[in-house]
């Protein structure tokens, strides 16, 4: 028999309803938005030219951003693939090893690693590591595709590190006694059985690193040099988001220029949804496999 709810519970229910359909509405209406402003200049320019056009030169009307694509690619794989692993580590750590004083410790510098402003990431960045790269490497100027991925590496790893560390306490503390029952050592336990079992929740950290890496925009035009080149490791290098930010406030209203930029953020909000959408595809493939 159904169970009759309460007209508070219905009431509570209604709410929760309305706030979701809320926050569709804006995702439906940001997607509208972007795609009726940024059709025009794909149009004009041409889908081939503006996505594989080389040049980005407003004052000749050339409009080619496959450099701002590729330096997002790489600064974002870069910034992964130096990021995870120190976050994914730091997390079994606090999660399964540090005493409970070093964990209290290293979880409220990590929480306010991930309270610091962008533009104070930016600002160091700028003073300390820029000048760093620039000494070390013997550059004329260190503002490089290698400086943006060091910032990103850094900014992400509070993302990975606090929901990693979620999911890894939530495993059931009974499939590790049943491995140290087996005679699994600790760090194999972590390893090979809370690991796997969290990997929904490590997966999910790692996309929300993502996300922060390819969107981060105010740090990246501090540190990047934010010329529109083809991407080099040490080489001045701009990204779609500074692409956006740098030129849009003179941008003049309704002229090519602007149009190409809606273009650019309508590039990225379709880039950012086809890795989460791949992502969440994999991931529920696996889950269920």
């Amino acid at each position: 028999m159904k169970k009759l709810k309460n007209p508070t519970e219905k009431i509570i229910e209604g709410i929760f309803l309305i706030l979701g359909l809320i926050t569709v509405g804006f995702v439906l209406l940001i997607t509208v938005y972007l795609i009726i402003s940024g059709i025009p200049a794909i149009r004009e320019i041409g889908l081939f030219d503006f996505l594989f056009g080389k040049t980005w030169d407003y004052s000749k009307n050339l409009y080619g951003i496959l450099p701002f694509i590729l330096t997002s690619i790489y600064g974002t794989a870069g910034a992964i693939i130096l990021g995870v692993p120190v976050g994914f580590l730091t997390a079994v750590y606090l999660a399964k090893i540090a005493s409970p004083r070093v964990k209290f410790f290293m979880e409220t510098a990590v929480s306010l690693l991930a309270g610091i402003p962008s533009v104070v990431y930016g600002l160091v960045g700028m003073i300390v590591l820029v000048p760093a790269v620039m000494k070390t490497f013997d550059l004329p100027d260190g503002s490089s595709l290698f400086a943006a991925i060091i910032v990103l590496a850094v900014m992400i790893l509070p993302s990975i590190i606090k929901v990693s560390i979620t999911a890894l306490e939530a495993v059931p503390k009974e499939y590790e006694d049943a491995s140290l029952a087996l005679g699994a050592t600790p760090v194999e336990t972590y390893f090979r059985v809370s690991v796997p079992a969290a990997k929904s929740g490590i997966a999910a950290a790692v996309v929300l690193g993502v996300g922060r890496a390819i969107g981060e925009a105010m740090a990246i035009i501090m540190v990047s040099g934010n010329a529109p080149n083809m991407p080099e490791l040490f080489g001045s290098v701009r990204f779609l988001t500074t692409a956006v930010a740098s030129e849009m406030n003179y941008a003049t209203d309704g002229s090519l220029q602007q149009q190409a930029l809606f273009s650019v953020a309508l590039v990225l909000f379709l880039f950012i949804m086809l890795i989460n959408a791949a992502l969440n595809f994999f991931l529920k493939r696996e889950k269920e496999g």
